[in-house]
C-alpha cells in the first residue's frame, strides 16, 4: 500500500501496519475434505441450508452481483453487517482515540456520533440549513473541517429530514478536502430518490466513500447486509479490521436472491409503490389540523411538524400506531417521522392523527 495515497495517508499508522487475522477460509483454496477450521462435520439440527461450515469472508458471487448493481468494480465493494458496521470500521480505521474527530450535519443519523463516542473521537457539528429544506452548507463545513477532522459524514437522502443533499455541494466538499479528510456519503435511501449514486465519482474523487444497504428498498432490515463502496486500497485496509466472517450463510442466500434479476424487479416495484404512497401521505398529512408542515422527502418516510408532538405521540401510541418522535433533534421541535407502510397501515395512522 502506498502511504502517499491521499486517503491512506489519513489512516492510523498502526492500522496500516497491522497484520490481520488470517481465517481458515482465507487460507484455503479448493479442497475436498475440510479438516482445517475446527467445524462440526454435520449440522445436528438438520437445518437447510447446512450451516456447519464457515462462510467466505467476502463471497465472490455476492460481491460481483452487488458491484454490478452499484455500477462499480468488485474491488470497490466491502460487504458488512449493515451500514452501521461500515460506519464503525471507518471510525476505527481513521480516528485515533482522544485525538481525531468527525464532522456531522445535524439533524442526521445518530449512529455517526455514537460510533465516534465509542472510538473516543470528537464530533464537530455543522447544522443543515433548515430554511433551504435542510440543505448542506458547504462553506461552513469546509470552515469547520480543521486539522484533526478525518471523516465528514453526509447522509443523502438525509435521515430524518428525507431530502437529498445537493450533488454539486457534496462533490465540492470532497474536492476541497482531498488529502485532509474523507467524505462518507450515506445513501441508505437512494433508491427512493430516483437519482444516480455518488459512487460513480469514486475514480475522480478518491476520498469519497459511499454507504449502501439492502435494508430499505430491498426490505431486508432483518438480514443486516450493508455495503461500503470505496477505493480498492481503502477496501483492503477495512478488510484488515473487519470481523473474520461478516457474511453469515443465511444472509448470503437472502442477499443473492435480492440482487438476482427477479429480486431487483421486485425491489423496483416495491419502491414505486412506496413512492406513490409517499406522495399520497404527504398530501393527506398536510390537510390535518395537527400538522403544521410536511417536509419534502426523497426517502421512504416523511418528516412533519405538528402543533404538539408529545400529544401526537401519546395518541398514536394509545392506538397502537408507532411513529418516531424527532422533536429532540437539532432544529426539529415538534417534528415526527412516519415511515411508509402498507396503504392499510398508513390509513390507520391517518385516522388516529385526524383525531388529534
Amino acid at each position: 500500500m502506498n502511504p502517499a495515497d491521499p486517503v491512506l495517508s489519513l489512516i492510523r499508522p498502526e492500522i496500516l501496519a497491522l497484520t490481520p487475522y488470517s481465517s481458515a477460509r482465507k487460507e484455503s483454496s479448493g479442497g475436498r475434505v475440510w479438516l482445517d477450521a475446527n467445524e462440526n462435520p454435520q449440522t445436528p439440527s438438520a437445518g437447510k441450508p447446512l450451516l456447519n461450515r464457515y462462510p467466505e469472508p467476502q463471497p465472490a458471487d455476492l460481491v460481483a452481483r452487488l458491484a454490478d448493481y452499484y455500477a462499480v468494480a468488485p474491488e470497490n465493494i466491502l460487504v458488512t453487517r449493515g451500514s452501521d458496521e461500515g460506519i464503525d470500521l471507518l471510525l476505527r480505521a481513521f480516528c485515533r482515540a482522544g485525538s481525531d474527530s468527525i464532522l456531522i450535519t445535524p439533524p442526521t443519523y445518530g449512529m455517526y456520533a455514537v460510533s465516534a463516542a465509542i472510538q473516543h473521537a470528537a464530533v464537530v457539528s455543522v447544522p443543515l440549513v433548515a430554511a433551504k429544506n435542510f440543505a448542506l452548507d458547504a462553506g461552513a463545513v469546509l470552515q469547520a473541517a480543521q486539522p484533526g477532522v478525518k471523516l465528514v459524514f453526509l447522509c443523502s437522502p438525509n435521515n430524518p429530514t428525507g431530502a437529498l443533499l445537493d450533488r454539486t455541494a457534496v462533490l465540492s466538499v470532497a474536492r476541497a478536502l482531498l488529502g485532509r479528510a474523507v467524505v462518507v456519503v450515506d445513501e441508505a435511501y437512494l433508491e427512493f430518490a430516483g437519482t444516480r449514486s455518488l459512487a460513480t465519482e469514486l475514480t475522480a474523487q478518491p476520498n469519497l466513500i459511499v454507504l449502501r444497504t439492502l435494508s430499505k428498498a430491498f426490505g431486508l432490515a432483518g438480514v443486516r447486509c450493508g455495503v461500503t463502496i470505496a477505493s480498492p486500497a481503502l477496501i483492503g485496509v477495512l478488510q484488515k479490521i473487519i470481523a473474520p466472517y461478516p457474511v453469515p450463510t443465511p444472509v448470503l442466500h437472502a442477499a443473492l436472491a435480492a440482487v438476482s434479476p427477479e429480486g431487483l424487479a421486485a425491489a423496483r416495484a416495491s419502491v414505486q409503490s412506496l413512492v406513490a404512497e409517499r406522495r399520497r401521505l404527504a398530501a393527506a398529512l398536510a390537510a390535518l389540523p395537527a400538522v403544521r408542515r410536511v417536509w419534502p422527502s426523497d426517502a421512504n418516510f416523511l418528516l412533519f411538524e405538528t402543533t404538539d408532538s408529545a400529544r401526537v405521540m401519546s395518541a398514536t401510541r394509545a392506538a397502537g400506531v408507532v411513529l418516531r418522535d424527532r422533536s429532540r433533534d437539532h432544529g426539529l421541535a415538534n417534528c415526527v417521522r412516519m415511515t411508509m407502510g402498507t396503504p392499510e397501515e398508513n390509513n390507520a395512522a391517518l385516522e388516529v392523527l385526524a383525531r388529534v
